[in-house]
């Protein structure tokens, strides 16, 4: 349904089961999937596209032009929106620039809540959770499983591994590694997120081991490349230490320590 204030656009693309709310704009170059939910004055530009089964809440501005000077309305400029996410109020997602390959990305079933901000060229994976005002800069990468604590920001650049936890008004400036907790301004580690692993199914035995993995990377005192010679021994127990190993290898902006 289509609410007789809303505007839709000529080109853009409904499929079945689609409602507007009032007042709101649907832009040129917009595709929204079945079943998905777009609340009142919501504003969405495109190109973007959007698929099933989400919930978009009031006043959010979605596919808007990235918040960047360099950008000079270049076609290659995009948002793509998965599956099954609940976006709220006044959230607002950018599309990409060509310097970040034109695309900003969200996956399946993340819950976004509101004044949250997701800026040009970042990619957010699946079942993430941004609590209110949390900010990620451009060319962010948010793993699976993330919860981004209230007014959390995250510095450009950076990268978030699955299953790690900001506490409230966390500043993170480099990659916080997965499984692990941070907080403060700067974010400092503060421990394995264990609660949040034990939600999510992992068993002791695997705990157990990257509690070791932790240990060896942030209380052992040693340096980062000893830290990971150990973790590289321990990944033959884990796969979920590999995981941990491979992300601190690969970092260019250095982890949270």
């Amino acid at each position: 349904m289509i609410d007789a204030t809303a505007i839709v656009h000529s080109d853009a693309t409904l499929e079945s089961n689609v409602n507007i709310g009032p007042y709101s704009i649907i832009g040129a170059n917009v595709s929204i999937g079945s079943g998905s939910v777009i609340g009142s004055h919501v504003v969405i530009n495109g190109p973007t596209v959007i698929g099933p089964n989400n919930k978009i809440f009031n006043f959010c501005s979605i596919g808007g032009d990235p918040q960047d000077k360099k950008f000079k309305k270049e076609k290659n400029s995009i948002l793509q929106i998965g599956a099954g996410n609940t976006i709220r109020e006044y959230v607002s997602i950018n599309r990409g620039t060509d310097e970040g390959g034109g695309k900003t990305i969200i996956g399946n079933n993340n819950w976004i809540m509101a004044y949250a901000h997701i800026a040009h060229d970042c990619v957010v994976g699946n079942n993430t959770v941004f609590a209110n005002n949390a900010s990620i800069a451009g060319h962010v990468v948010i793993d699976d499983f993330v919860i981004l604590g209230a007014l959390t920001v995250v510095h450009q650049f950076c990268r978030v591994g699955c299953y790690s936890f900001s506490a409230f008004s966390s500043v993170i400036l480099k990659d916080v590694p997965p499984y692990v907790l941070v907080s403060g301004n700067s974010a400092k580690p503060s421990g394995l997120n264990r609660e949040g692993l034990k939600r999510h199914g992992f068993n002791s035995e695997t705990i157990n081991i990257l509690r070791k993995a932790y240990k060896a990377i942030y209380r052992d005192a040693s340096p980062l490349k000893e830290a990971l010679n150990v973790l590289t021994d321990l990944a033959t127990e884990s796969t979920e230490v590999e995981i941990m190993r491979s992300f601190i290898a690969s970092s260019k902006r250095g982890i949270v320590r």
